[in-house]
């Protein structure tokens, strides 16, 4: 009973798992910058973007 098992589903190398980290950093870069951009045109535009005619 002493048997070692294999973990179930897929194990990634080392490289694999680098590459992951990487992508998942230039995501969150991405849309940091995405979130501060539509911040800043949001302040540039002011109070009008709330005036709005019905």
């Amino acid at each position: 009973m002493d048997e070692k098992q294999e973990p179930d589903g897929i194990v990634l190398t080392e490289a694999q798992l680098k590459s992951r980290r990487q992508r998942s950093i230039a995501i969150a870069l991405a849309l940091g910058v995405l979130v501060i951009l539509f911040f800043a045109v949001t302040l540039v535009k002011g109070p009008a973007v709330l005036v709005r005619p019905l």
